[in-house]
C-alpha cells in the first residue's frame, strides 16, 4: 500500500517521459504528496522489454521509494560477476568476486524482467496520472512555475508544474530544447541482442558470468522460473540490420563454451531483441534549466558496458525526490540535485565508455595487453571499481517508509 505523505501540499510535478527513471521519480513525489502528471508519448504502457540487472546501489534507491521489498521478491540475487570471467573457450580470464568482500559491503546484484519493473512502478501512480499518447513538444519557464505543451488525441494541450522533470530518453527533446549547441548522442561502435532462456535446460541453474572474445562478449544471468536473461554484444556498422537475430546470435557465439550454445538454443527465435548501443560521449554543461531538470538518459545517456544505465536513472529519482522534499523552494531543490548528480553521473558513464573500448578490442596488440593486465589486475582493484558503483547511500526521505 503506497500512500502519500503530505509533506507538499498543492504542488504538481510534471514528468515527461514514462521510462525507469520518470516513473520512479513521479511516484516518490507522490509518496511526498505532490500531485504528479506523467506524459508518455507511446499509446500504450511499455510491456515488451527482457531483463534487466539492479546492482545494490538501484536495490537502496528504490528501498527508499518504498518498492525494494516488491522488486527483490519478483528477482533473482546473484553475486555481481556470477562464476566470473571466461574466454569463447571456457578458460577462466578473472575469478569471481570474494563472497566475503561482498557480504562485508552488503553487495549483491538482482535480476529481472523489465517489464514487471516498469508494471510495479506504474502501479503506483493515482488514477489519471499517467497521460499515455501525450508528445510533449515545449515548455515555457515562468517565475512561480513551468507549463509543458503537449499533442494528445485532442490536439494540443497545456499542463502546469511547480517543476517539469524531463526524463524523454536517449533521444531528448528537451535536452535538445534547453541546451541547442549540445552535442547528440553518438554510437558506441556496437549493438546487443537481448534474450531470455526458458526452462528445461540443465545449464539454466548455473550462477551466470560473462565471456568476452574479440570484439564480442556474451553475458548471462539467472531470472525467477528458472529462466536465463542474456545478452550479446558486438562491434557492427552503425545502422547495421540482421533480419533473423537469433541466426545471427548462433552463429556468432554458437561455438562458445557451454552453456552459451544451449541458452541460444532454449530461446524463442522471435523474442530476440536488437538494439544499436549510443551514449551522451560529450557531458552536458548541465541538468537544469530554470524549473526544467534532466533525469536518467536525458541527462547522461551511457554504454551498457557497467550496466549502470537504469541504477543511475534510479538514483536520480530518489535524490530529486529529496531535495524537492527538503530545500525550501523548487529552485534551491534543482540546484542541489544538479550539484549532486552530475559529477557521479558523468563520472560513471565515462567508466562505462572505458570499459567498453576494454571489452570490445579486435586489435592483437589490444587483446594481448587485456590478457596480460588481467592476469595481473589485483583483487582490490576489481573491489574498488565494484564499490565505487554499488556502494551508493541514498538520501532520506521524509514520512514513513510505504509497506
Amino acid at each position: 500500500m503506497h500512500e502519500a505523505v503530505s509533506t507538499a501540499p498543492g504542488r504538481h510535478a510534471v514528468v515527461i517521459g514514462g521510462g525507469i527513471g520518470g516513473l520512479a521519480t513521479a511516484a516518490g513525489l507522490h509518496r511526498l504528496g505532490w500531485r504528479v502528471t506523467v506524459l508518455e508519448r507511446a499509446t500504450r504502457p511499455r510491456e515488451a522489454g527482457a531483463g534487466i540487472s539492479l546492482l545494490t546501489n538501484a536495490q537502496r534507491a528504490l528501498d527508499r521509494l518504498g518498492f525494494g521489498a516488491q522488486v527483490r521478491a519478483r528477482s533473482v540475487s546473484m553475486a555481481p560477476g556470477g562464476e566470473g570471467l571466461r574466454a569463447p573457450s571456457g578458460r577462466r580470464l578473472q575469478h569471481p568476486a570474494d563472497p566475503r568482500f561482498l557480504s562485508r559491503h552488503g553487495l549483491s546484484l538482482i535480476v529481472l524482467l523489465r517489464p514487471d519493473l516498469h508494471g510495479l512502478l506504474r502501479a503506483a501512480l493515482p488514477p489519471g496520472a499517467l497521460r499515455t499518447g501525450a508528445d510533449a513538444v515545449g515548455v515555457e519557464d515562468l517565475p512561480d512555475g513551468a507549463v509543458v505543451r503537449y499533442g494528445s488525441a485532442h490536439g494540443e494541450e497545456r499542463v502546469r508544474g511547480d517543476v517539469v522533470i524531463a526524463a524523454d530518453g536517449l533521444n531528448s527533446r528537451f535536452r535538445h530544447l534547453l541546451w541547442p549547441s549540445a552535442a547528440r548522442p553518438v554510437y558506441s561502435g556496437h549493438s546487443v541482442w537481448r534474450g531470455i532462456a526458458g526452462g528445461g535446460v540443465g545449464a539454466i541453474a548455473e550462477p551466470g558470468g560473462g565471456t568476452w572474445g574479440r570484439g564480442l562478449e556474451f553475458g548471462r544471468m539467472p531470472l525467477p522460473g528458472h529462466r536465463v536473461y542474456w545478452f550479446a554484444v558486438a562491434n557492427t556498422p552503425e545502422g547495421a540490420r540482421f533480419p533473423d537475430g537469433h541466426a545471427e546470435v548462433r552463429r556468432r557465439f554458437g561455438s562458445w563454451h557451454r552453456p552459451i550454445p544451449e541458452l541460444i538454443a532454449a530461446t524463442p527465435p522471435g523474442d530476440v531483441l536488437h538494439h544499436e548501443v549510443f551514449e551522451l560521449a560529450e557531458p552536458l554543461p548541465g541538468y537544469v534549466s530554470g524549473r526544467v531538470a534532466l533525469l536518467g538518459d536525458a541527462a547522461h545517456a551511457m554504454t551498457s558496458d557497467l550496466g549502470q544505465g537504469a541504477c543511475q536513472a534510479l538514483e536520480d529519482a530518489v535524490v530529486l525526490c529529496a531535495a524537492l522534499a527538503t530545500e525550501p523552494a523548487v529552485p534551491a531543490a534543482l540546484a542541489r540535485y544538479e550539484r549532486e548528480r552530475r559529477p557521479r553521473t558523468q563520472g560513471i558513464a565515462a567508466a562505462s565508455r572505458r570499459m567498453g573500448r576494454t571489452k570490445m578490442t579486435e586489435r592483437c596488440w589490444d587483446l594481448a595487453c587485456r590478457s596480460v593486465m588481467m592476469r595481473l589486475r589485483s583483487p582490490r582493484a576489481a573491489e574498488e571499481g565494484m564499490l565505487y558503483l554499488g556502494d551508493w547511500r541514498p538520501p532520506r526521505l521524509p514520512g514513513p517508509v510505504p509497506a
